[in-house]
């Protein structure tokens, strides 16, 4: 009896229900290797796994038949990773017949009108199709893509072979079509466009960006009635006259961008205002000036919230109009705005109380003045962007931690926020995005601050933030226990205890440490052992970092997917080791030391899921063509510089002689 009930499983006593209640908490949190420890853990859970998993995505194509033998219940398919695929290897995907509703084809330049036909036949009920950058998919296959009668979304960016004929056959076979991205399809005119809106009555977001459309198009796209989202950006042909269109009202359009575009004034603009009064969202970025009869036409623009104006001149009296608007905005996009001044963001943010998103980044004329303006008036604000403000003082960073207290994204790059002003925002617990790059008035006294209040904090940014040392990244990976992204580029008093404190940080999924000179293999294999998420790692110009560092980042760093090795101290041995247990993606091997042309054939062999590889010109003389030619049918591109080498140096490497604040 004992002996019995020793080789009883209880896991197999828990039920199907429980195990997938099990397996949706581990799928919201995003651990990998968690779902893949569940599944290992009795034949039960194997199975339920098996049952639960509905999405997945590939790193290499010949993996495509045992997923598909272990997982029968796929509805969604990323092969985006796969560039090389072909229509044989398609049709493996199409046993799945129709259980599959989404797939993801980015960059698959390979795949023709006869895998797409297969697809499209033996699985009926596809929903999304992503064909972006499938340069070489013709009429033909779109003539396939038609007879996926249940398909609702469909992307096919960059697809410039593709003829107004191709769009016909899908519009007049996709007719539950609700979103469609024609973006830089250079082969489709007014007749494609003009018969997909007469066909696809159900179409409620439209990206036509670049396509050479004129105001022909616009009758038909209007007269859709549940269009909410058009895009328009470069579509040169539509000029002022064209938007008069508009005037025969279309109630349902909520969002239009109408970015790079130096054809469109005021007079445009006002014809928007008779036809697409329900606005909520316009975006004029990059455009010709915004002036004060431009201004004025956004008042009939009565349920506005959202208005991107960046990289487009404003003058003072269009900022004030602004300001009189009727409507209430909740996000306002300045960025890169010249005329932007203190009383323009004075006059807005008096009036727009409600402000929830506020981007003044290179407003470089606005002083301490708009930010106790902004943080008096919009006490709601949840995401600042401010970077390169250079006037502004180290003052307007306490009035930002003092009265936005339920902020949430903060980009204060390139700024004079000093320890007070990092106190002053530690208060805003709410943090999750934090970007103090070039902030050299930081230390680690407002960094520990910083750490020991904003727990949520997710991202943050300290490049070049050279007064940072181990105890302010030290106070940060114990007080933020769900940070994902960390860059200490430059930071030069960084030592390995610091990766040694953020190896505890098991959700780090980012670590940027270039030029950290003082780190060595000892903290990166603390990293490796501690961060199993780790997916980017930039330890360029590390010198200390050796092959004893390449060997534990092979062992357990098994979601590293992008990786910069620049003049660190590795050789053959530690490369090839990484190479071959990692899923690299994206690696960059300038001026490695100890790397020879064998070393480096031997590891991108290796590397079968490398999509793109810098690496020395110098080497490319040295390295077999029938190896080159291998790597690029496997989907590799390879970017070849001739850079110089830089010695290691104490002062600065870009010699932009920074000093740090006494």
């Amino acid at each position: 009896m004992a002996k019995s009930m020793k080789q009883e499983n209880y896991f197999d006593l828990l039920n199907e229900e429980i195990l997938f209640l099990i397996l949706d908490h581990l799928s919201i949190e995003d651990d990998h290797l968690a779902v893949k420890s569940f599944s290992l853990s009795s034949k039960s859970f194997h199975s339920a796994e098996s049952k639960h998993r509905g999405s997945a995505k590939l790193l290499r194509p010949e993996f495509l038949p045992c997923v598909l033998r272990r997982y029968h219940f796929l509805s969604h398919l990323d092969l985006s990773l796969c560039p090389r695929i072909t229509d044989s290897q398609l049709q493996t995907a199409s046993s799945l017949g129709p259980a599959l509703r989404s797939l993801k084809l980015t960059l698959c330049r390979f795949v023709t009108g006869l895998g797409v036909s297969d697809l499209v036949s033996k699985c009926p009920n596809l929903v999304e199709l992503d064909l972006s950058n499938a340069t070489e998919l013709s009429d033909s296959a779109a003539a396939a893509i038609s007879r996926a009668r249940n398909l609702e979304r469909l992307l096919m960016v960059r697809c410039k072979r593709v003829s107004d004929m191709g769009i016909g056959c899908i519009a007049v076979g996709c007719k539950k079509l609700k979103r469609i991205s024609l973006k830089w399809c250079l082969r489709v005119t007014d007749l494609g466009v003009g018969l997909l809106a007469l066909k696809c009555k159900d179409l409620c977001s439209l990206d036509l960006s670049y396509v050479p459309i004129t105001e022909k198009s616009l009758t038909p796209i209007l007269q859709l009635s549940y269009l909410e989202d058009l895009v328009l950006v470069g579509c040169l042909g539509i000029d002022d006259d064209g938007l008069a269109f508009l005037d025969k009202g279309h109630t349902m359009l909520k969002t239009l961008d109408l970015s790079n575009r130096q054809n469109i004034s005021h007079t445009g603009i006002a014809n928007l205002t008779r036809g697409a009064g329900c606005l909520k969202e316009i975006i004029l970025a990059y455009g010709s000036a915004v002036t004060l009869d431009v201004a004025k036409c956004l008042e009939n623009f009565s349920m506005l919230q959202c208005l991107s104006l960046d990289g487009s001149p404003v003058t003072c009296s269009a900022l004030r109009m602004i300001g009189n608007l009727s409507c209430s905005l909740r996000e306002l996009s300045l960025s890169k705005c010249s005329g932007v001044t203190d009383e323009g963001i004075a006059c807005i943010v008096r009036k727009h109380t409600q402000l929830r998103k506020l981007d003044i980044t290179c407003c470089r004329k606005i002083s301490v003045v708009s930010i106790d303006c902004i943080t008096s008036s919009c006490t709601a604000l949840t995401s600042l962007k401010m970077e390169a403000c250079s006037r502004i003082s180290a003052d307007a960073f306490v009035f930002i931690g003092q009265r936005c207290r339920v902020l949430e994204e903060l980009d204060a790059t390139d700024n004079n926020i000093d320890d007070e002003g990092l106190k002053s925002i530690s208060r805003c617990s709410r943090l999750s995005c934090f970007k103090l790059g070039i902030c050299l008035g930081i230390s680690d006294e407002g960094l520990i601050q910083v750490g020991m209040r904003c727990s949520q904090l997710k991202e943050i940014d300290l490049y070049r933030a050279i007064r940072i040392s181990d105890e302010g990244i030290a106070s940060i990976a114990q007080g933020c226990p769900i940070l994902e992204l960390i860059n200490i580029a430059y930071c030069d008093q960084v030592t390995d205890v610091s990766l040694i404190s953020l190896s505890k940080c098991w959700r780090l999924k980012a670590l940027e440490a270039r030029g950290c000179s003082l780190i060595t293999s000892k903290g990166l294999a603390s990293i490796a052992a501690g961060c199993g998420q780790l997916m980017v790692l930039d330890i360029k110009k590390c010198y200390k970092i050796n092959n004893s560092g390449m060997i534990p980042l092979a062992r357990h760093s098994l979601n590293l997917k992008q990786i910069n090795l620049s003049y660190c101290s590795v050789t053959d041995a530690g490369l090839l080791a990484l190479a071959s247990r990692s899923p690299l993606q994206n690696i960059t091997i300038l001026h490695l030391a100890g790397l020879s042309p064998n070393g480096l054939a031997a590891a991108l062999l290796a590397c079968r899921g490398l999509k793109k590889a810098k690496i020395h010109e110098s080497f490319k003389a040295m390295l077999p063509q029938s190896l080159l030619n291998h790597m690029e049918s496997r989907g590799c591109i390879f970017h070849w510089r001739d850079k110089a080498f830089q010695p290691q140096v104490d002062t600065d490497p870009l010699n932009w002689n920074l000093q740090s604040t006494p």
